[in-house]
């Protein structure tokens, strides 16, 4: 088993260390405060070719590994959770879906764009009264002609106010079935797309989520993606994929709330001597740093498993769920290293244990990784 990453893993790693540190951390803290969507971040972004990461070169894209991907979300996690969720929807749920599920005529219209940042790309499944049982789908698509007609409300929705163009799901004709869904790609600008409200959240401030509201919203048939009745089956496997870039998110915001923890210890005295001196904090600091390597070892397992082609579904829900909650308990115990401090907003521990807290619940909840989880492990007995 070799746990080296290659010599062009290195390079990116290396490469998207260095735009966070000089270009996301001196901006962020400002961004997060005042809720702004980082734009011009994303415009360099696309420029260097990491939001072509998951787009072959012939639709003008960087094809990288899956491993690749997962490191740079990990790297730009630990400048910004906000920035890393928006490269993550775009790369692994908006492109994907697109590259995996889409024809030639898709695939030419939109990833090129897509790949130099020219296009931003959202994903739509969630609805107000849909979350963890994703097929029972309020929103309707009726086919008329050349078109699809849809309505209904979509909610929870990463870049849905900024995104250009968005997969959206809804339920097929009911005389096919109740439970068969439909995917679509839909433009910002087609008749009847409406961004709505903006939802304040506890945290990722600069990733803007919103409610989408779809009122006989006209989108061209071969706008279809996957098929008639083909939507679950692109929602589901792209989400499987997806699963380990929040993952590898959550291991990059653990290693920065370490960081930050370990800092501190170093530098604050009580009784006469650094904190980082007491056993207390000494066996936090060592937890700490054994929960976000576990997290990271899972993580890039289950992207392994995706770039060889082997059955990963499993272990991605497994990374999911382990990194998502040590990224919580991380950066619980990185606030509790800073005391008081901690709990004021000029430090930056504070914004990390409430942008950890949706990385157990987005893109499928601890409870749901548990409920596939078992799955596997009860049929393999």
């Amino acid at each position: 088993m070799n746990f080296e990453l290659s010599e062009d893993q290195k390079l990116i790693k290396d490469m998207v260390r260095d735009f966070a540190q000089n270009e996301i951390m001196p901006k962020i803290k400002a961004m997060e405060d005042t809720h702004q969507f980082p734009h011009e971040l994303l415009n360099k972004l696309g420029k260097q070719g990491i939001l072509g990461m998951t787009i072959p070169s012939e639709y003008g894209g960087t094809k990288t590994d899956h491993l690749s991907l997962i490191l740079t979300l990990e790297e730009i996690a630990r400048a910004s959770p906000s920035l890393a969720v928006i490269v993550s929807v775009h790369c692994a749920l908006f492109c994907q879906s697109i590259m995996k599920f889409g024809n030639k005529f898709q695939k030419e219209k939109y990833l090129p764009k897509a790949a130099k940042g020219e296009i931003l790309g959202a994903f739509s499944l969630t609805e107000p009264g849909a979350g963890s049982d994703a097929t029972n789908l309020k929103t309707k698509s009726i086919r008329e002609d050349d078109f699809y007609i849809l309505n209904g409300t979509k909610s929870w929705v990463t870049t849905g106010s900024k995104a250009d163009a968005s997969v959206i799901f809804a339920s097929a004709d009911s005389k096919l079935s109740s439970k068969k869904l439909n995917a679509f790609i839909v433009e910002k600008n087609f008749p009847g797309f409406t961004a709505s409200k903006i939802e304040e959240k506890m945290g990722l401030h600069s990733s803007l989520t919103s409610e989408l509201v779809l009122e006989d919203c006209r989108v061209p048939a071969e706008n279809l993606l996957g098929g008639e009745g083909k939507g679950a089956t692109v929602a589901f496997r792209c989400l499987e994929g997806s699963r380990i870039g929040i993952a590898a998110q959550a291991v990059g915001l653990a290693d920065r709330a370490i960081e930050e923890g370990v800092k501190y210890a170093q530098q604050r005295e009580a009784f006469g001597k650094k904190i980082s001196e007491f056993q207390a904090i000494q066996f936090m600091i060592a937890d700490m740093a054994t929960a976000r390597d576990a997290a990271r070892l899972l993580t890039y397992k289950a992207a392994d498993l995706f770039d060889k082609g082997k059955p990963y579904t499993k272990e991605s829900s497994m990374a999911k769920l382990f990194a998502s909650e040590a990224a919580n308990k991380i950066a619980y115990q990185a606030l509790q290293i800073h005391g008081g401090f901690g709990y004021s907003r000029e430090f930056l521990v504070e914004q990390l244990y409430r942008d950890a807290r949706v990385f157990s619940i987005y893109e499928g909840t601890s409870e749901i990784q548990r409920l596939v989880i078992s799955r596997y492990i009860l049929e393999e007995c």
